[in-house]
């Protein structure tokens, strides 16, 4: 590593958990079958939607690219975390760093606004749904997925752009077990303080732009809801938007705890597990939270285990 120049650094190292080397085999066994059961079940997730007839609905179209948004932004992750589980070598070079924040933002931002089209798509079906097919028709669809895409993309290329340029000098181990932001920024010994605002500027409207739209689409919805005379109605109504709630619920909730805490020494321990959590456990969890809570998928499901079996 070369002083002063951030350029002329040719890698990093991640120092990943502390506890790594006591029980690597353990966090390796335990990430894997994690990581194994997100591929499994986001993969499966989008072969089901494809294939089956029910499904070709905006509301499923949106869930197939979050399942393939969760892949990627996993991916960028867990496959260099588990290999630094059981191999000597935890460094990762320059570019491969830089490549990784970039994938890994893009997609965990897409995965912000993909939620709140599902929102959007919950709030159209429940309170107008005579024009439902008119409004959600399929360019809207396509149009919102783009944008979340787009948005992804500016957002991660700003961060990664703004946080390359500094210059290294401090050290070149990252505190983390990926190259994300905060971690990278406390190795600069270049002045950080437009990289903090932008954190905070890019980070805080993304969040609360989608986390509002969330939450005036659940406000209109419950209001819809409560309206209604009939109880199975009401019933039915809920159904439709409980795994999307309980999604977005724990996504959200992550990732405020991650970005928006005051950064301290426990902090950086703290937003590792937080980083487990939101980065590998929920791509686990979602396909699940769809596909165990979700009448429409337990159908298909069913469907295709009178097929084959």
């Amino acid at each position: 590593m070369t002083q002063g120049n951030g350029t002329e650094v040719s890698e990093f190292f991640l120092l990943g958990f502390g506890a790594q080397h006591k029980y690597q085999y353990v966090l390796f066994v335990v990430f894997l079958v994690i990581y194994t059961t997100s591929m499994v079940g986001n993969t499966g997730m989008i072969l089901l939607i494809n294939a089956g007839s029910r499904l070709q609905t905006p509301m499923y179209f949106f869930l197939k690219h979050l399942a393939f948004v969760d892949i990627c932004y996993t991916s960028a992750i867990t496959p260099k975390m588990l290999q630094n589980f059981i191999g000597e070598n935890n460094s990762i070079s320059f570019r491969g760093c830089v490549i990784q924040l970039l994938v890994y933002a893009t997609f965990a931002t897409s995965d912000c606004y993909l939620l709140s089209a599902m929102a959007v798509d919950r709030y159209v079906a429940i309170c107008k749904p005579l024009r439902y097919p008119i409004i959600m028709s399929r360019i809207v669809c396509i149009r919102l997925i783009a944008g979340s895409y787009v948005i992804g993309s500016i957002n991660a290329s700003v961060h990664t752009g703004f946080t390359f340029t500094l210059s290294f000098c401090k050290s070149n181990n990252i505190n983390h077990f990926f190259c994300d932001v905060p971690p990278i920024l406390a190795l600069s010994c270049s002045s950080i303080d437009l990289n903090i605002m932008l954190l905070f500027v890019f980070v805080g409207f993304n969040l609360m732009f989608t986390v509002f739209v969330v939450i005036f689409s659940y406000i209109y919805i419950i209001a819809a809801i409560l309206k209604m005379s009939s109880t199975a109605g009401r019933k039915k109504a809920f159904s439709t938007c409980a795994s999307h709630l309980t999604a977005v619920t724990i996504f959200y909730g992550t990732l405020s705890y991650m970005y928006l805490q005051p950064h301290s020494n426990s902090s950086q321990e703290n937003m590792k597990v937080a980083s487990t959590f939101y980065g590998i456990v929920i791509p686990m969890l979602n396909p699940l939270i769809y596909s165990l809570r979700n009448k429409e998928v337990k159908e298909e499901l069913k469907g295709i285990r009178k097929k084959f079996f």
